[in-house]
């Protein structure tokens, strides 16, 4: 049987980010049943429809790379209690022309990290609005608001915590049954 692909688009561009991380464990605990490609939106310009008659190539690359997965994976941090500009600026390249979105009908799940208490639960709201918006088949459950603390994800992915990484786990697992629930 194939093995399912899932692209994971991460909020943040920097370095040595928390998501990033994050991404890197799902990725990595969800080995055995999809392939995981980490999309680069790191080169996107900013989203201005006069460049839709020209659509630039990184934009048209992101956009196909969303087209050929069986599931989109968002891991988002939280930027002044919403999502960052960079994924948001992702998430409109990649859904226009209008009408032509590489969105619909795609199974989706989000989570984040951060070093507050509520981990990135406010910026996952307003995620929901906008992939609903977009027509994508989203898990509800389970939730990931990780708290991110040092030393818990290194970056190679690996998890310090064995409860964190049972959890994590637990949350792949879900994800593979909705992705398969879902695939067309």
């Amino acid at each position: 049987m194939k093995k399912l692909t899932v692209v994971i688009i991460v909020g943040s561009l920097r370095k040595d980010s928390y998501n990033l991380k994050l991404a890197k464990a799902l990725a990595t605990l969800g080995q055995n049943d999809f392939e995981a490609h980490i999309a680069n939106i790191s080169d996107l310009p900013l989203y201005n429809q006069d460049l839709e008659s020209a659509f630039p190539e990184q934009a048209a690359r992101l956009k196909k790379e969303i087209q050929e997965a069986d599931a989109i994976l968002f891991v988002t941090p939280e930027y002044n209690r919403s999502i960052p500009a960079p994924l948001k600026n992702a998430i409109d390249w990649a859904s226009r022309p209008y009408g032509q979105s590489a969105f619909a009908n795609k199974p989706a799940a989000l989570c984040g990290t951060s070093p507050g208490a509520i981990g990135t639960a406010v910026a996952q709201n307003t995620l929901k609005h906008i992939l609903h918006y977009l027509d994508m088949a989203l898990m509800g459950s389970p939730e990931v608001y990780l708290q991110f603390k040092e030393g818990l994800i290194d970056n190679d992915g690996n998890i310090s915590d064995q409860n964190t990484q049972t959890f994590l786990k637990g949350f792949v697992d879900k994800f593979v049954t909705w992705i398969q629930k879902h695939k067309q």
